[in-house]
């Protein structure tokens, strides 16, 4: 079970990054170029939410089961695992990140559905996106990504 919750969210996180990079670049482009606000950025900014939301579920579920995640804790303590560079990322850097990349996503979608006018919207958008995106190219795995 742990390999196969581990090779979906490997893979899911590659649409969640390229919908990230497509969502923050259509709102920027929609803000620069004062272009209205159409329902076509409505679903990009919507299925970003939806698709960073379920990898941060299956991200819940590997960290229970993974022998990286929480069971790290009993087996080598805090103060161990703080030491160690790989350790500390996979049991702590990782995950924080992560949810905080996820409440970034969803205050921009919340923020921009509140607005009016496309400028505030996209701008909105934009902010809160670029964010989660850096954010979380900060705390992807590489070495593991491309081994």
């Amino acid at each position: 079970m742990y390999t196969t919750v581990q090779f979906i969210h490997s893979w899911w996180a590659y649409l969640v990054l390229f919908m990230l990079v497509i969502a923050t670049i259509n709102s920027l482009a929609g803000l620069v170029g004062k272009k209205e606000y159409q329902p076509r950025d409505f679903r990009i900014a919507l299925f970003t939410l939806i698709v960073t939301h379920i990898q941060f579920l299956i991200g819940l579920i590997l960290y229970f089961i993974s022998p990286l995640g929480l069971k790290n804790f009993s087996n080598m303590g805090m103060g161990e695992i703080m030491k160690n560079s790989e350790a500390r990322l996979y049991a702590v850097e990782h995950p924080l990140i992560m949810i905080i990349v996820v409440v970034l996503v969803t205050i921009g979608y919340s923020k921009h559905k509140k607005k009016l006018v496309s400028g505030p919207k996209f701008r909105a958008l934009t902010l809160f996106y670029a964010l989660a995106t850096l954010f979380a190219l900060s705390r992807i795995p590489w070495a593991q990504w491309f081994s």
